[in-house]
C-alpha cells in the first residue's frame, strides 16, 4: 500500500506539471488545430499514467478524471471552448488546475447570496439526503461481505446497481466539498435523483453523471449534431447525434473498465451504451410521431425506464466487472481502509490517554 501511495502520489505531480504545460500554451499559442497539435502528447500521457496504478479506487479514480474527463476538457480548450477558460473569459492558473483535476464544472450563473439565504431547507434537505445515502452506502459494503451466504444471486445483482449509484455520488460529492467550501465556488450539480427518471430521456439527459454529459455534449454531441443537420435536416440530426454519443460514451467506459481489471476486453459494456442509445433514439422519434395524449402515465414509464436500466446493467454491465473480481477488490479496498482509520484513532487516543 505504501508503494501504491508513492506511485500515486508521483503520478499526480506529473499531472499537475503537465495541466501547467497546457495552461502556458494556452496563453501563447492560438486556439485550434495548432493549440491541439501541442496538446496531443498530454492526451496520449493521460491515457498511459493510470495503468502504474494497481487499486481500484486510484487507478479507476484516476482514469475517470484524467483519461476521460480532463483529456475531453483539453480538447475543448483547445478550440478556445469549455470550462477550462475561453479568451473571452480566461481563469488563474489555480483555477484551471482545479477544475482540470477534479470531476467539477463550475455553475456559470450561481445564485445570488440573498438567494440562498432565502432558501435554507434546501440545503439541509440536500445534506440530509446525502447523509441518508452515504449510510445506506456504509449498510451495503457490510452487506456484501456476507452475500453469499446470505443473498440470491439477483438480489445481489440488483444490490450491486444501488451500490454504484450511492458510491458514485458519495465519492462525486465528497470530491466537489473540497473547492466548494475552500474556494467558495459554486458547482453544478453530478445527480439528480435518477431513481425518480420518467424515461431513458430524462434518466440519460437530466438525470445520471451530469458531469459526463456535459463533456460529451459539446465534445461529441454538437459536432455529430452539425454534421447529420446538413444530411437529415435539424429535425432529425439529433438522433444519430445521440447515438454516437452513446457510442463514444461505451467506448470510454471500456478504457475506464481496463483500468479496473486488466483484462482483454469483451465489448459488453460498449453494447450496453449501444443498446440505450439505440433505444433513447426510438423514444425520441415516437415522441417526435405521436401526439402528447398517447404518452405513458409517468408512474408507469419510471417503473419501465429504471427496469429496463437495471436489466440491462445484469446482461451487459456488470459481467464484465464481476469477472475481473472488480467488485471484490474494490471492497477489499475499503476493508483496509477501515481498518487503517481504526489504527489512526486508537493510535490518538492511546496518546491523549
Amino acid at each position: 500500500m505504501e508503494g501504491e501511495m508513492n506511485t500515486f502520489t508521483k503520478l499526480w505531480l506529473s499531472i499537475l506539471a503537465s495541466l501547467t504545460y497546457c495552461y502556458a500554451i494556452g496563453k501563447i499559442v492560438p486556439k485550434g488545430t495548432k493549440r491541439l497539435l501541442f496538446f496531443l502528447p498530454i492526451f496520449c500521457l493521460f491515457l498511459i499514467l493510470p495503468l502504474k496504478l494497481s487499486s481500484i479506487n486510484l487507478g479507476g479514480g484516476t482514469a475517470f478524471i484524467i483519461s476521460w474527463l480532463a483529456n475531453f476538457k483539453l480538447l475543448l480548450f483547445a478550440f478556445g471552448r469549455g470550462p477550462l477558460g475561453t479568451l473571452d473569459a480566461p481563469i488563474s492558473l489555480g483555477r484551471f488546475l482545479v477544475v482540470s483535476c477534479l470531476p467539477i464544472e463550475i455553475r456559470e450563473n450561481p445564485p445570488q447570496k440573498h438567494e440562498n439565504k432565502q432558501n435554507p431547507s434546501h440545503k439541509k434537505w440536500s445534506l440530509n439526503s446525502f447523509l441518508i445515502k452515504a449510510l445506506i452506502l456504509a449498510i451495503l459494503i457490510k452487506v456484501f461481505d456476507y452475500k453469499e451466504q446470505i443473498l440470491d444471486q439477483k438480489i445481489i445483482l440488483v444490490l450491486n446497481c444501488l451500490f454504484i449509484y450511492l458510491l458514485l455520488e458519495t465519492i462525486l460529492s465528497v470530491v466537489a466539498a473540497v473547492p466548494r467550501v475552500m474556494l467558495g465556488l459554486e458547482l453544478e450539480p453530478h445527480f439528480d435523483e435518477p431513481y425518480l427518471s420518467a424515461s431513458l430521456q430524462d434518466f440519460w439527459g437530466r438525470r445520471w453523471n451530469l458531469m459526463v454529459n456535459r463533456i460529451l455534449r459539446p465534445t461529441v454531441y454538437e459536432p455529430s449534431l452539425l454534421l447529420w443537420a446538413g444530411i437529415l435536416g435539424r429535425r432529425w440530426a439529433q438522433i444519430p447525434a445521440v447515438w454516437a454519443t452513446f457510442l463514444v460514451s461505451g467506448l470510454v467506459h471500456e478504457l475506464i473498465f481496463f483500468n479496473l481489471g486488466r483484462v482483454r476486453p469483451t465489448w459488453e459494456v460498449t453494447w450496453f451504451f449501444v443498446l440505450h442509445g439505440l433505444c433513447l433514439t426510438v423514444e425520441i422519434a415516437l415522441k417526435r410521431a405521436l401526439p402528447a395524449t398517447w404518452r405513458i402515465p409517468r408512474v408507469v414509464s419510471g417503473a419501465l425506464t429504471i427496469g429496463f436500466v437495471m436489466l440491462t446493467s445484469f446482461w451487459l454491465f456488470f459481467p464484465q466487472m464481476l469477472r475481473c473480481g472488480a467488485d471484490v477488490r474494490l471492497l477489499q479496498e475499503y476493508a483496509a481502509l477501515g481498518r487503517l482509520l481504526r489504527s489512526f484513532i486508537t493510535q490518538r487516543s492511546t496518546f491523549f490517554i
